[in-house]
């Protein structure tokens, strides 16, 4: 697997994740992202469009990214969802927990402030 870093408006981080999110590569991963939230990154949107296996390690990572950045007041989203991963995050009950959505424009969006003058 092949993670892509990207920032967009310098503060979302939107990680590209190719090909499957398991025990080989779920530490490499964790370690990484661990030392970005570390270093105040709060906002991270996971684009799976390319994410084709996700292995229960795979989602103890999501889990564990999100509970790290909840801790801080940040979160994490998945953006392009889609097939097996779709359903193994829907048989867990996972999908209750992480905000998804169709593509990574609409993820990064959701990190706006909401316009509270109206």
């Amino acid at each position: 697997m092949e993670f892509y870093y990207s920032d967009v408006d310098n503060d979302v981080l939107i990680i590209k994740a190719d090909g499957g999110l398991n025990s080989d590569n779920a530490s490499e991963f964790v370690d990484k992202l661990v030392g970005l939230i570390d270093a105040g990154q709060s906002k991270i949107v996971v684009d799976c469009s390319h994410l084709n296996i996700i292995s229960s390690s795979g989602l103890g990572v999501l889990v564990r990214l999100h509970s790290k950045l909840a801790k801080i007041g940040g979160d994490v989203k998945l953006a392009c969802v889609k097939g097996m991963i779709e359903q193994v995050l829907t048989i867990t009950r996972l999908n209750s927990i992480f905000e998804i959505y169709p593509d990574v424009n609409r993820a990064c969006l959701m990190f706006r402030p909401k316009d509270t003058d109206q």
